[in-house]
């Protein structure tokens, strides 16, 4: 449903442009929003992974992931929209951001694909430290709620800790795709709508790919693979401008080649112990 109305919106968004301002005008902005949704929707599977990784590590009960997975969402939409306003902001004035942003995309692409494969540790987690070392913390949930009163003494839920978590991680997360974005236009309504298009479905993504995470063992090298490529096309911006329509078939390309090694050749299963 999420994914229709998302091409419902760029078919009247098409429609629009090609009634007011022409084909062409309409043809190259549905390919820009086209190609910076499916960057954004790709990148936001990696949150869904850390999401399923936060819920395992806390236990959190599948009645309180849906509350967590709302609030993240929302906090997602409200921290994007200002970093896009900024971001714009800085690009319209400082041109040679683009080589900044560029740059940061390569690097993360590689360290992405360098850690791929690799389980997080959680407990190590600088925040998670300073959560402990800063806050009474339980270890029991209380319903929904985000803190509870034990012997007459406040704690805060793991509940509490699991969304300041998935707060984080949304910041994290903000940081390597709005640039990839900007990579593709520079155009604020279409980066907002296609970020915002992009993380509606986070929560009915969650639930459909919770069980199948193990089965994408591959896609983390797709990311990575996706965000040098978006960093090279804005390194290469002044010298040559990568086609709106390439970009798109290279991003389908790379992620759906991915996908479907990752389900004809399953993870290796760990070797059993005696």
């Amino acid at each position: 449903l999420w994914f229709g109305l998302a091409f419902v919106f760029v078919a009247l968004l098409w429609w629009y442009l090609d009634g007011s301002q022409g084909r062409e005008v309409a043809n190259t902005v549905s390919m820009q929003f086209i190609t910076g949704y499916l960057v954004e929707k790709s990148l936001s599977i990696d949150n869904i992974f850390v999401f399923l990784m936060l819920f395992s590590y806390f236990a959190v009960p599948p009645q309180y992931q849906k509350r967590a997975l709302i609030i993240g969402i929302i906090g997602a939409i409200v921290l994007r929209t200002l970093l896009i306003l900024v971001g714009a902001w800085l690009l319209a004035t400082f041109h040679w951001l683009l080589y900044v942003f560029g740059a940061f995309l390569v690097f993360t692409g590689a360290k992405m694909w360098f850690a791929a494969g690799q389980e997080p540790d959680i407990a190590t987690n600088p925040v998670l430290t300073l959560l402990k070392k800063r806050m009474r913390i339980t270890d029991r949930f209380d319903g929904e709620k985000l803190s509870t009163m034990i012997d007459g003494v406040k704690h805060y839920t793991p509940l509490f800790v699991v969304l300041v978590l998935i707060g984080t991680t949304d910041i994290i997360f903000a940081v390597d795709s709005i640039p990839a974005i900007f990579a593709i236009t520079s155009d604020p309504f279409i980066v907002l709508t296609a970020n915002i298009f992009a993380i509606l479905g986070l929560r009915a993504l969650y639930f459909l790919l919770a069980d199948l995470a193990d089965r994408f063992h591959l896609l983390a090298y797709g990311l990575a693979l996706v965000l040098v490529f978006i960093g090279s096309k804005m390194l290469l911006i002044d010298v040559y401008k990568i086609p709106v329509l390439a970009a798109l078939a290279v991003v389908a390309t790379i992620i759906g080649a991915t996908v479907a090694l990752s389900l004809l050749r399953p993870p290796a299963e760990p070797p059993a112990h005696p």
